[in-house]
């Protein structure tokens, strides 16, 4: 399976590229953010540099949102590749901050208004005998819906219910940095997986809103509302200690967190702290983002640490499944530790149940300090340093 994803941000610097034989189909619709190469504004050359991760064409049309609606424009060009692997830049630009401030920015856009963007990216990031269909999708917003890493943010499906009403829209962590995966404060990414489940009836559901992003095309508008939320909140310590725990799709908000210290370079801001990633899924095919973050565990070992939990192909020491809450256990005693410290943070994002995993191994670890485990995570949550968000 080829999981194409943008390296890095726009702006100064080089573009590597690693092309993969796999890719063939050279007359296919140009998927890779089409809109973003024809019409961001860029210093320089940077436009040109831009297309050497694009598939190699003779001409593709662009789908461009403007105030006159959808238009398209045709791009050409002689030779180009698609990358099949992000990676951190060689020489990477320097962003600006889009909240220097730390303005919080909330409800911009509501349901009975919502901003319209495009979806200018849909590419399936599993392998396929993963258990669903899981995707990332790239929304260009043209810079009219800022965000904060750990917001998220509200998808308004099309079509209408049973009973002919519009859809109710549906909230998604945001699975991209604030300045989005290309670094120009105009796209937010989401991580989708597909929901179909057979019913008490024996009939079979697909969820709206999942099936019509994992099935849309590049061009396609999308009604977003938000952004939302102040729970997940990347802290503002940059030499804190964060432990990330997720299952699945909940990686989105650490892809984020962990793209803003190791793969961007800000001007103000310099993560020097630890990231601890546990990611717990069902088989090894579907590891989310797995050549990202092996790629910035290698680009700073010292800083972060990745820890899976691969239910359906390892065993816990009774022999059963091995879950998120097992790969814990086995460095409960170094969590403990850091969680006495002033400067570290969790942040849990997932399936709704995860939590009481994890509050069974920590209530005997706090034990044998003598400590209630309920009463002291109330006061990290009150300190906001134990951030949950479960689905």
């Amino acid at each position: 399976m080829v999981r194409a994803r943008p390296r890095g941000a726009i702006g100064g610097g080089a573009w590597h590229v690693r092309s993969a034989a796999a890719i063939r189909d050279r007359s296919a619709p140009l998927e890779l953010l089409a809109c973003l190469l024809a019409f961001a504004s860029l210093p320089g050359n940077a436009t040109a540099n831009m297309f050497a991760f694009l598939p190699s064409i003779t001409s593709h049309r662009l789908y461009v949102s403007g105030k006159d609606g959808l238009r398209t424009s045709t791009l050409k060009t002689e030779s180009a590749r698609l990358q099949t692997r992000v990676g951190c830049r060689s020489r990477p630009a320097t962003l600006r901050m889009v909240a220097a401030e730390k303005k919080v920015p909330v409800n911009l856009y509501k349901p009975n208004d919502p901003l319209i963007g495009t979806c200018i990216y849909n590419k399936k990031i599993v392998g396929d005998d993963a258990p669903g269909d899981t995707c990332h999708v790239i929304i260009h917003h043209d810079g009219k819906l800022p965000y904060l890493e750990g917001q998220s943010v509200g998808i308004i499906p099309e079509g209408t219910d049973e009973k002919g009403r519009p859809h109710k829209l549906r909230l998604y962590s945001i699975a991209s940095t604030a300045a989005g995966d290309f670094g120009d404060y105009k796209t937010l990414s989401l991580v989708v997986k597909r929901l179909v489940y057979t019913n008490e009836k024996g009939e079979e559901v697909r969820g709206v809103c999942s099936n019509y992003l994992n099935d849309i095309k590049p061009g396609t508008p999308v009604k977003m509302t938000g952004p939302v939320g102040k729970e997940m909140l990347m802290p503002d310590d940059p030499n804190a200690t964060i432990i990330m725990l997720a299952t699945g799709t909940g990686i989105a908000p650490f892809r984020a967190f962990m793209r803003k210290a190791f793969v961007e370079k800000h001007a103000d801001y310099q993560f020097k702290g630890k990231m601890i990633l546990y990611l717990g899924v069902p088989t090894s095919s579907s590891l989310l983002y797995r050549d990202e973050l092996e790629e910035m565990k290698a680009n700073a070992p010292d800083q972060v640490e990745l820890h899976y939990a691969i239910s359906r192909e390892m065993k816990n020491k009774q022999g059963g499944k091995y879950y998120l809450q097992d790969a814990m256990a086995e460095r409960g005693e170094e969590i403990w530790q850091l969680l006495q410290k002033d400067n570290t943070y969790v942040y849990m994002c997932g399936l709704k149940g995860m939590d009481s995993g994890i509050d069974a191994f920590m209530k005997d670890l706090a034990a044998k300090d003598g400590v209630d485990w309920a009463t002291f995570k109330k006061q990290l949550k009150q300190q906001h340093r134990y951030n949950v968000e479960v689905y």
